[in-house]
């Protein structure tokens, strides 16, 4: 048991209780600034630009002075570039020259904070008056993204202030969220929904529930059962309620789904911080977006214009300088000053005009801290995909709002921890999971889910949700079989066992990671067996999808390797019909068939982070028709969660052992 099993009952032990997790995000930091410097040491440009952390080349489009007279730069990249990236209002960031003769690590560089981002340009308010030499010398620049201490400098500021509070409402919250204080409920009216609506009784339940929260209102929401569709409603029926409402995610995928839903349904929102996945949906709802199409928009960029003039005109007086010249030159950089910052004054107008009107703000956890919003507080604060988030994080919305609404599943996957010994004492440990054990009557679970087949949602809601969930007429027989009838007889659940077949792991020192090459191939060989009847050009509108999981790197590369080499595969992997990769990067996301190599085989029964059961729900619960496991029982079965998973699938008759189907599939 660690410090943060024991629920705190008094201020005192609250504030023990999160003095202890500030101590854990300081070892998260340490680890996290460690293995950033260390991955990026020998990174290639090109390899840093594909994970999102540069852009190359860039040109200056732009020399402003900034405050304190340091420069700002405008820098731009080519059109052709516009891959996903993780540069954002806030973050640090590197101009650099990559001179020729020069190594990675003799690059010249000059740092800064990026305060705008917009498709392919950036603002980058430099720590230097002048610019280096090396800048102006027409070498090929970049800029990189260097290690973010601003979302760790956040959540340590919200975590003291969260610590500090006494007697006001961040306290109160405070106390309700951890368990201190009973939360509150008024009374639910029988005709207190307006909006019309296809939810189910547990929706419905849920949208009510969070109507009636004076303090903290959970949805529950596993595997397929509206999540997403529940939270929308529940934010529609608050904003009718209240004049504008704060939701938050801690990802920007997370945040972008719920802005393009939220404005689908005619909410006027507005999209702080800088959307990933830059849909013309979602840039006409960024704050930027709506200053520009602000009638005072175009006075605003006019003054910016003459006051850029002035500067210009003043620079030019420095080839001919005498006393006149040197007067006249004060008088016009003075002139700029001015307009420069009435400009600015202007700006901050718009941008509260338009927040002034909005009726949703959606933003990263971090984003909360927003210069433009964070003054702003809100009634109610909405976080989604809460069960992913690190509590501190949490604490930075928390601390705007008057009552707060946590959306997710503490069954599904945790937040990413990268120090073990943080996450060993706690810090993987959400506000979300510490709310819904230490105050369940804060839940309401949604129990209809519209994924998948009966069997392969049956283990899942036995194991982890208290056997309450039901699977939708629509999905309840839903195989392979009702897809298409040549796949008749099939199998919704099928384990296919490897035990006495000699499988065994290897392990690859130089990742340290797990492969089992045979398992890998038995796999695909079964897939390609399972796949024979199907007729693309039958289903031209309704394609099947396929996800192929497996819990270690090591695996899923030579099982990329495998498909390539495979014909019939490798089309379906060229077609985006078939994908290849770990749990994690198949959160939030389903296939029609899952197959998933459990890869661990030796004469230990070790199985590694297999005992992370969580992950293993989440890759079972990606399918929508079929799932198929393959895996060896002699090592799995000494874990209590694969015990219990075999018998269940011997119980719905989808056991076979490899040997029974090795003279079809030629893997004997």
């Amino acid at each position: 048991m660690t410090d943060l099993d024991i629920i705190p009952t008094d201020p005192a032990a609250v504030e023990q209780e999160l003095r202890r997790v500030q101590t854990l995000l300081q070892l998260e930091q340490r680890e996290d600034q460690a293995q950033f410097k260390l991955k990026n040491a020998t990174a290639s440009i090109q390899e840093r630009q594909r994970r999102g952390l540069t852009w190359y080349p860039i040109t200056i489009t732009k020399e402003d002075i900034g405050f304190g007279g340091k420069v700002v730069l405008e820098l731009e990249r080519p059109n052709g570039h516009q891959g996903l990236h993780l540069f954002q209002v806030g973050s640090n960031a590197s101009l650099f020259g990559n001179l020729p003769g020069h190594s990675a690590s003799e690059r010249p560089t000059l740092n800064g904070v990026i305060t705008n981002v917009r498709r392919n340009k950036l603002l980058l308010a430099t720590s230097k008056e002048d610019l280096p030499d090396w800048v102006l010398e027409g070498g090929k620049l970049g800029i990189d993204l260097t290690f973010d201490e601003v979302s760790y400098r956040e959540m340590d500021h919200a975590l003291g202030q969260v610590m500090r509070a006494r007697g006001d409402r961040l306290a109160e919250l405070r106390d309700v969220l951890l368990g201190a204080r009973q939360a509150r409920y008024q009374s639910p009216k029988t005709d207190d929904l307006f909006y019309p609506s296809p939810l189910n009784e547990s929706q419905l339940a849920a949208v009510r529930h969070v109507i009636a929260a004076q303090d903290v209102a959970i949805i529950h929401g596993p595997p397929g059962t509206g999540k997403t569709t529940t939270l929308v409603q529940a934010i529609l029926e608050t904003i009718r309620r209240e004049r504008r409402v704060l939701v938050c995610a801690p990802s920007n995928t997370a945040v972008d789904l719920l802005t393009e839903k939220l404005a689908e349904r005619g909410v006027n929102v507005i999209r702080m911080g800088n959307p990933s996945r830059v849909s013309d949906l979602l840039l006409k709802h960024t704050l930027d977006a709506r200053v520009m199409a602000h009638p005072s928009y175009s006075k605003m960029r006019s003054m910016r214009q003459t006051a850029d003039q002035y500067r210009e005109t003043a620079r030019e007086y420095v080839r001919n300088f005498g006393f006149e010249e040197r007067q006249q030159r004060q008088l016009l950089r003075e002139e700029a000053r001015m307009l420069f910052q009435a400009a600015d004054d202007l700006e901050r107008f718009i941008t509260e005009d338009v927040l002034e009107s909005v009726q949703v703000i959606t933003c990263t956890l971090v984003g909360a801290s927003n210069r433009n919003i964070r003054h702003l507080t809100f009634e109610t604060v909405f976080i989604d995909e809460a069960a992913q988030a690190l509590e501190p994080g949490c604490w930075i919305p928390i601390a705007k709002g008057e009552r707060v609404i946590l959306a997710g599943d503490h069954h599904q996957l945790p937040p990413t921890v990268k120090s073990e010994k943080a996450a060993r004492e706690g810090l993987r440990e959400t506000l979300f999971e510490k709310c819904i054990k230490r105050q369940p009557t804060t839940a309401r679970m949604l129990t209809v889910q519209y994924r998948m087949h009966e069997q392969i949602m049956g283990f899942s809601s036995k194991q982890f949700y208290d056997g309450k969930l039901e699977a939708h007429q629509s999905v309840r027989h839903a195989g392979l079989e009702a897809y298409d009838l040549s796949f008749a007889p099939d199998l919704p659940v099928e384990f296919l066992d490897t035990a006495g077949f000699g499988f065994i792991e290897i392990t690859i020192p130089e990742s340290r990671s797990t492969a089992n090459p045979e398992e890998a191939d038995l796999l695909l060989k079964r897939l390609v067996q399972l796949l024979e009847p199907y007729n693309q050009a039958e289903h031209k509108q309704n394609l099947l999808t396929i996800g192929v999981i497996a819990p270690y790197r090591a695996q899923i590369n030579y099982l990329k390797d495998a498909i390539e080499e495979n014909e019939a595969l490798n089309g379906l992997l060229q077609h985006r019909m078939l994908s290849v990769g770990t749990v994690d990067s198949f959160q939030g996301q389903e296939r029609d068939i899952i197959a998933i190599s459990l890869t661990r085989s030796n004469h230990h029964g070790e199985i590694g982070f297999l005992s992370d059961i969580r992950r293993m729900n989440v890759g079972m619960t990606r399918a929508r028709r079929k799932l198929l496991l393959v895996g060896d029982s002699s090592t799995l079965g000494a874990h209590p969660f694969f015990k219990e998973l075999l018998a269940h699938v011997k119980r719905i008759g989808g056991y076979r052992t490899a040997w029974e189907i090795a003279d079809f599939i030629g893997a004997g």
